[in-house]
């Protein structure tokens, strides 16, 4: 039976890298999304709304919230340099936002093992919950790090 890498360790030992390459999202990048911590299989990260991405009512359009809800997802489910991607995610809008508010999004691990993993967020504007997401991660056989 294959050992695997233990999670904690990996992410301890490669933390710098880890959160280095998790920071080179370019679409991330080109929202103003700005990653605040990363822990492991957890992340927070924040974002300003402008006014390019309100909808046709004036408030936080539903992709803006949703892709930085997906950030965090994919911060968190590759905390620990092992490749993981989204396979399901359950988004609820419960409130809106306008432009100026500065959107707080967290991420925390729930459950994984070897090949999947789940986690949930809480996306929040000026401290009121105005998101949430339920996500699963499917987690490759492949480190995006070094491995001994």
């Amino acid at each position: 039976m294959a050992k695997y890498p233990d999670d904690l360790e990996m992410h301890r030992k490669h933390y710098e890298e880890i959160a280095e390459k998790l920071k080179q999202d370019t679409f991330a990048q080109f929202l103003g999304i700005q990653l605040v911590e990363v822990g492991p299989g957890t992340a927070t990260a924040e974002m300003v709304v402008t006014e390019n991405m309100l909808n046709a009512h004036g408030t936080t359009h539903g992709g803006v919230i949703f892709s930085l809800a997906d950030f965090v997802f994919a911060v968190a489910c590759n905390s620990y340099g092992k490749t993981s991607v989204g396979l399901n995610v359950n988004t609820g809008f419960l409130a809106a936002s306008r432009a100026g508010d500065t959107l707080r999004a967290t991420a925390v691990e729930e459950k994984k093992n070897n090949r999947t993993a789940w986690y949930r967020i809480r996306v929040e504007a000026n401290g009121e919950l105005i998101a949430n997401a339920d996500c699963l991660a499917y987690r490759k056989s492949d480190y995006f790090v070094p491995v001994e």
